[in-house]
């Protein structure tokens, strides 16, 4: 059964004012769809546009003799506390949220990941702002989801520019609340990820003040419940759907303009902002391994988190990993493929 995004999720496509529809609530999921069939279930959690919508638009949801039960989040920090309160087997997220869950010694596992471009990372402004770099930042106020990776995005963009985080105003607000109050006026900056990147471009309510590439890992991951890998029949299935996410990301690539008018209409998206986000984000991600390079550059992000005293103590963030699925893979340092995104 085809599932759609619950609208209180989904920004305005006119990026109006009344974008405040949406739930900051952490817990907040929407969603229920399935897919497939047979005995076993496979609780998966995804964000909008994500593995569904990939999955689905390369026929990677056919042939299943297993269930898939989705559940849509609003970012990756809700996800993994769904991950680690066992109501869900695995999702995607990006390089921060399972930094954070480590922190809070949260029972979760990466065990999949991708390399690409941070370009759909980004710290936008307003057309009609004054500030043209970050280091024009100090003492501004900035949104971000709390615990994402536009989080780190945001912290190592103003060390970058020399700034400290505690130069900076931080809202922290979930994407919905956070293009209320950017739209609004009520912030001087937003940082996000795709596709809200593309849509406020596309929409020509704000710019690009600065983006991840070159500040960041440029890493997203597949996170799995610790419970879900020791049972052997949801392990097999968890790797069997790794296989068919990895496969459909290379799908993607020779099948760009397919993809983005599939992923407009589950989510809702414009098609030139989908296949805007598809360009510049999801099309540069190649799948790699879970290795001791991985393990590194996250623990940098752990301990960044830990100096900030966001994360309560250290993070040992290997401890929260397992390559069992790493398979022939390349390594995490691995070039992305090439932005096309504009």
């Amino acid at each position: 059964m085809r599932r759609r995004l619950a609208p209180a999720l989904l920004l305005p496509l006119a990026l109006s004012l009344s974008a405040c529809g949406g739930s900051s609530s952490a817990s907040t999921s929407t969603g229920g769809g399935t897919d497939g069939k047979g005995s076993l279930t496979l609780n998966v959690g995804d964000q909008k546009g994500g593995s569904e919508a990939i999955l689905r638009a390369a026929g990677e949801l056919d042939n299943l003799d297993y269930k898939i039960k989705w559940s849509t989040f609003t970012s990756g920090p809700p996800l993994l506390e769904a991950v680690n309160a066992k109501a869900v087997d695995i999702g995607g997220v990006g390089n921060t949220p399972p930094v954070f869950a480590a922190g809070a010694n949260s029972r979760i596992t990466v065990v999949a990941a991708w390399h690409g471009t941070s370009k759909g990372d980004a710290l936008l402004v307003p057309n009609d702002s004054k500030l043209t770099k970050p280091a024009q930042l100090k003492g501004r106020s900035v949104a971000v989801a709390q615990g994402s990776s536009a989080h780190y995005q945001l912290v190592a963009s103003l060390k970058d520019a020399g700034l400290t985080f505690g130069d900076v105003k931080v809202k922290y607000l979930q994407p919905a609340d956070a293009l209320a109050a950017f739209t609004s006026g009520k912030v001087d900056a937003w940082a996000v990820w795709d596709p809200y990147t593309s849509q406020v471009l596309k929409a020509k309510r704000g710019r690009v003040l600065a983006t991840g590439d070159g500040i960041t890992n440029g890493l997203t991951f597949q996170v799995a419940a610790p419970t879900a890998l020791k049972d052997k029949k949801k392990s097999a299935a968890i790797q069997d759907y790794l296989e068919r996410l990895r496969r459909a990301y290379t799908w993607v690539y020779s099948h760009e303009d397919e993809w983005a008018k599939v992923w407009a209409k589950e989510t809702g998206l414009p098609e030139d902002v989908a296949l805007a986000a598809v360009k510049r984000t999801y099309t540069t991600r190649i799948a790699v391994a879970v290795d001791k390079p991985l393990i590194a550059s996250e623990q940098e992000i752990a301990d960044t988190f830990t100096e900030l005293k966001l994360i309560p103590g250290h993070v040992d963030f290997g401890g929260f990993t397992d390559p069992r699925f790493n398979g022939g893979l390349p390594p995490s340092t691995t070039t992305p493929r090439p932005s096309e995104g504009s």
